[in-house]
């Protein structure tokens, strides 16, 4: 039987330490608690994100190994920068946050369910009123063809979920808010768990200790873009295709 820390009546950051986390399933840490701002905050600040399905009680995790993207180095493959050259669909933030959202609840081939539980959906709308959370959309016209969602903690951004309603939606949008984090003087962008899309993209592993002592230091810095980024310029398809010849920028420290 797994015997679990339950946050029910814990304060927001009254998180165990992530080194106590199981090994299997690998990462749960802790369980109950709420989807309040002040105790997603924390737990993002510690490396800790929510990850259940209904009807379990709130589960909390911290990996022993996250999948992470340096955004100076983020990957373009040569297929992927051929169409991108001639993508004119454009790139957008904060404008769909809920539907992005929704989107990426919606049911996906070879998986039952979803994780985007209704009370989750209302959590992270509220951070995104808050200005903590933020949606980076590609669009086609007035159609939304691909989005990413997280949280921007310090110097930090969180990656929760993406989606594509057309080819390389995710993509885009993946690309677009990369580039834009590097721009902004944000260097780790969390993808959370492994996939080989993402690492098609630049992303690799970062044992739990690295990753969390990391988060520690670049999340006390100040917001690199506080508040709604919705009236922010983000790069479009075809400056996300790097140069002939060009190397991968150095990630900032």
């Amino acid at each position: 039987m797994i015997r679990l820390p339950f946050l029910d009546g814990a304060p927001p950051d009254a998180f165990p330490p992530v080194e106590h986390a199981l090994a299997d399933p690998d990462g749960l840490l802790a369980a109950g608690g709420d989807l309040r701002p002040e105790r997603l905050l924390a737990a993002y600040r510690r490396g800790i994100f929510p990850w259940y399905s209904e009807p379990q009680p709130i589960l909390w995790w911290s990996p022993s190994l996250r999948t992470v993207f340096d955004t100076g180095r983020m990957h373009v493959p040569r297929r992927l920068a051929r169409w991108l050259r001639g993508c004119r669909w454009q790139v957008r933030a904060d404008g769909a946050f809920a539907e992005v959202m929704r989107a990426c609840a919606a049911p996906r081939r070879h998986q039952a369910g979803t994780w985007i539980t209704a009370a989750m959906l209302d959590a992270y709308v509220e951070l995104h009123r808050l200005g903590h959370a933020h949606s980076v959309e590609a669009w086609d016209g007035e159609r939304l063809v691909g989005g990413v969602y997280g949280v921007a903690v310090g110097r930090v951004f969180f990656g929760e979920s993406m989606f594509s309603a057309a080819a390389n939606g995710s993509k885009v949008a993946l690309l677009a808010l990369g580039a834009f984090l590097h721009a902004r003087g944000v260097p780790l962008l969390d993808a959370q768990v492994a996939s080989d899309h993402l690492f098609t993209l630049g992303a690799y592993e970062m044992p739990r200790a690295a990753f969390c002592a990391r988060v520690a230091g670049l999340s006390s810095s100040p917001a690199a873009a506080a508040g709604s980024w919705r009236e922010l310029r983000l790069p479009q398809p075809p400056a996300l295709a790097p140069r002939a010849g060009a190397g991968p920028a150095a990630a900032p420290n």
